[in-house]
């Protein structure tokens, strides 16, 4: 998937988030990706919904607080990042990938992003419906 460029991208002006609490914050210097909302049944199980991440090339991604961040190798192809302290969810690692996941909601705002697609729509959960009009995927393609 085309990366589109975050309005931030300009290194002098960098994309920034963090956890609840504060210890973990990090920037990215580079551009994002539009966000995708999986529906597979871990990112369901771990967020309580579903999951609506972006990504960034992992060379971008520069931490600034990890007092907090705590690693859950949640498969054998992905680990997931939390904070520790508050639960706040921020990252999906895969094992073998140049880019690394952050959870939309821990970009501060304005984001400036843009939703692109869902994936794992077979694995949605069935209390709810998807209206919005974006690509739907039953898993990666």
């Amino acid at each position: 998937m085309a990366k589109a460029p975050h309005p931030s991208a300009d290194p002098a002006r960098a994309a920034t988030g963090r956890c609840l609490c504060g210890g973990v914050k990090f920037e990215v210097l580079g551009p994002l990706r539009p966000v995708t909302y999986c529906h597979c049944g871990m990112c369901r199980r771990t967020s309580g919904h579903f999951v609506a991440a972006s990504a960034c090339d992992r060379g971008h991604l520069r931490m600034l607080a990890t007092d907090g961040l705590t690693w859950y190798q949640s498969s054998a192809s992905a680990r997931r990042g939390f904070c520790g302290r508050c639960g706040s969810q921020l990252f999906w690692d895969p094992v073998d990938g140049a880019d690394i996941s952050l959870f939309a909601g821990a970009i501060d705002l304005p984001s400036g992003l843009t939703a692109a697609e869902h994936i794992f729509v077979a694995d949605k959960g069935d209390y709810y419906e998807i209206l919005d009009g974006l690509p739907q995927k039953r898993g990666w393609d």
